[in-house]
Order: C-alpha cells, then structure tokens, then sequence
C-alpha cells in the first residue's frame, strides 16, 4: 500500500508549505506566494484527480457520474468562486471571476482538445504504418456534444446583455443535474480505465483502497479549500507588485494550475492509444464549466452580497464572446463525431494567436473568424445538426428497450 501511495504523499510533501503557511497566518510577498500557493492547487489536485479515477473501481452508475463530475471540478472552482464570492462586496474582483472562466474554458479546447488529437493520430500512425487523419468518436459521445452545444448557446445571452443573471444561473445548475440524471441512466459496463498512480490504487484490496481513496479525497480537499484564497488574492497582489495586468494572471496562470492534472491524464490516454476516451474526457469536462461552472458564478456573487446579476465591463463581455466563438467551432467541426488533423492544428494556432494580437480589436476579429469557420462547419455538417441538439432528450437504446418490456408486462 506505501508503494502504491508513494506518488500521493510526495504531492502532498510539495503542498505542505502552503498548508503552514495558511494555518499559521504567514503571508508572504505576492511573487512567493504565487509559487507556494500555486503548488498546494497543484499538488492537491493531482491527489484529487487520482482518487476521483481509483474511486471507479467501488462507485458504479449514477453516484459515480455525479461525484466524480464534482470533485473532478473542485480545484478551479474553488478558485472562481471565491472571485465571485468576493466581488459581492469588492466590486474590483468582477473580472477576475469571468477572467478565470474564460480562460480555463479557452485553454481546455484550444489547448487540450487540438494536443489531445494531435498526440492520438501521430500514436494510431505510427502503429499502423500509415496516416490517420481523423480521431474517430463512439457514436454514445453525441449526447455529450449535444449537451455542450445546447449550453454555449445559451451562454451566448450573457455578452448580449452584459451579465450572469442568477435566474440564468439557476437554469444552467438545473441543465447540469438534468445531464447527470441522463449519464446516470446511460448503460456504463466498461471497466474503469485506470493508469499511473490510479492504476495501482485502483488495484489495492478492498478495505485499503476506500481507506485510501476516501482519506485522498478529504486531504485534497481540505488543501485546496485552504490554498484558493491566499492563490486568488497572490495573483491580484503580483500582478500589481511584478506589473504585469492581473486579468491575464488571473486568466492563464490559474487555470493552468488547477487544469494540469486533468490535461496530464488526458494526454496520457492518448499516448496509449485512448483517443476518444481522453477527447471524451476532456468534453464532458467542457459540459461542467458551461453549466455548473458559470451557473454557480451569480449564485456565489450574490452570497457575498452582490444583486441578483453578475455584471460584467466591456472587456469581460468580449473574453466570453470569444469563448463562446470558440466552443461553437469546436462544435461543429464535431458534429460528424470526426475530429480532422487539420481541425486539431487550426484550433490550437487561433489559441496561439489570441496572445500575438491582444486588445479589443484583436479579440473581436478572432470572434469573427471562429464564428465565420464554425458556420462554414455546420453547413458541412448540417445532416448532424438536428441528431446532436435532440440527442439530450432521446432515450438510450437500452432504456427504451427495457421501457417497452415494462409496458408489456415482461
């Protein structure tokens, strides 16, 4: 068991500075605290993300979807939310909220979804000898993007009226439990895909792996929970002291942190061959950050005392339609439930470029080639359109079958 829990307790040795920190009171300058801080989120959601994968081996259907959705989550909402929190009694924290978002929500797809492809076709290439130019998806990955499609939609509302109103928050939270209903009603029989760290804790005894599992969760969560502010509040602070603009710390630097776990996991499963269960992995990630992400963002404001609407400045209203520009390509170049080289490789230079032409005219001029190529999409792959926005709301196979034999009396 020490064996298989070697990687957890180094993890946990790195994020045991930013623990004594916290708990003693310890401040220190904004520049230091970024790396201490930052390396407890790290740190911690390594031990997370590994017991979130082993727990699949005790916890099957519905229970496993729904906490694995949460937990998988915690370590960037722990972050976004206290922003939001903030900003209802410190209105300068506004952006930062929307900062975080945006920039977690850009560097999962144009990032993470373009490397993801890129790592599996050159791994299907090299073993078969030939090219392959296209990831290829189970036709089961629909709902997903159905899911997904449906909410960047919706969140187009939110730079048309400049603001996350609670009541659309309140529909994207009641979205998301209504996706966790339908995967939880889904047939799940497969094994749980397991490697690294989660493999050989997955492989411990009964008894040992829960104990394992279930003290990683607490322990994890407790750092992260202890880290969030002090990282939150160190970015605003180092941004100032280092002159650097605090958004973009706040937009990139954060996202990366409580995001690497999740894209190291993914990129791993490519390299071995396991391209649409990493894509998959990292879309149904996408599905949490549109819903139970940004809907619990008004929610948190008005707990820390702000109205019943997130308000948000010009700058912020252009990084969400940018991020809503982004998913639809994303989307569309999917529909087919194909994945092209030349898509992975056009998704990730429009990522590069967003930082060679930044300010306002540069971001409203990606929006409009990421919405101009993302219609071009569609009309290619409008047969898919109608299949993938109802696929929600079409029971499975299996459940209509048993449904059938239900009303027969079988």
């Amino acid at each position: 068991m020490i064996r298989a829990l070697r990687p957890v307790f180094l993890c946990l040795l790195a994020a045991v500075p930013a623990v004594a920190l916290r708990l003693g009171g310890v401040h220190p300058a904004a520049p230091v605290a970024i790396v201490i801080f930052g390396f407890g989120v790290v740190a911690a959601s390594f031990v997370l993300a590994w017991a979130a994968e082993a727990a699949e081996v005790d916890i099957s259907g519905g229970l496993a979807i729904a906490l694995l959705a949460v937990i998988a989550v915690l370590p960037e909402y722990a972050v976004d939310l206290y922003f939001a929190h903030t900003a209802g009694s410190q209105p300068e924290y506004v952006a930062y909220a929307a900062a975080n978002m945006t920039g977690s929500n850009r560097l999962l797809l144009g990032l993470g979804w373009s490397s993801v492809v890129l790592i599996s076709l050159y791994v299907a290439s090299k073993r078969s000898g030939q090219t392959i130019k296209a990831l290829v998806l189970e036709s089961g990955y629909r709902r997903e993007l159905g899911f997904l499609a449906i909410a960047s939609v919706v969140a187009f509302i939110i730079p048309m009226t400049g603001q996350i109103h609670l009541l659309l928050g309140i529909a994207l939270l009641a979205f998301f439990g209504y996706y966790l209903w339908r995967a939880a009603a889904s047939d799940h029989t497969d094994e749980p895909k397991l490697i690294g760290p989660a493999a050989r804790i997955g492989g411990l005894g009964k008894v040992q792996r829960r104990v394992a599992v279930i003290s990683m969760f607490l322990v994890a969560a407790g750092v992260i929970l202890l880290s969030a502010e002090p990282f939150a509040d160190s970015l605003v602070d180092g941004g100032r002291t280092l002159g650097i603009d605090q958004f973009l710390l706040v937009q990139w630097l954060a996202p990366l942190a409580s995001e690497a776990p999740e894209f190291i996991v993914a990129i791993l499963f490519a390299w071995r061959g396991k391209g649409a269960a990493a894509l998959g992995l990292l879309i149904s990630a996408k599905v949490n950050q549109w819903t139970l992400l940004i809907g619990s963002l008004p929610i948190a404001y008005g707990i820390g005392g702000g109205p019943a609407a997130l308000p948000l400045d010009g700058r912020q209203v252009e990084e969400f339609l940018l991020t809503a520009t982004q998913t639809v390509l994303g989307l569309a170049v999917l529909l087919s439930l194909r994945f092209p080289r030349w898509a992975a490789w056009t998704l990730l230079g429009l990522f590069a470029l967003q930082f060679a032409v930044p300010g306002q005219t540069g971001r409203y001029v990606l929006s409009g080639i990421y919405m101009a190529m993302a219609i071009a999409a569609l009309i290619y792959n409008r047969q898919y359109v109608v299949a993938t926005v109802t696929s929600p709301f079409r029971r499975t196979p299996k459940v209509a079958a048993e449904r059938q034999k239900e009303l027969a009396g079988v």
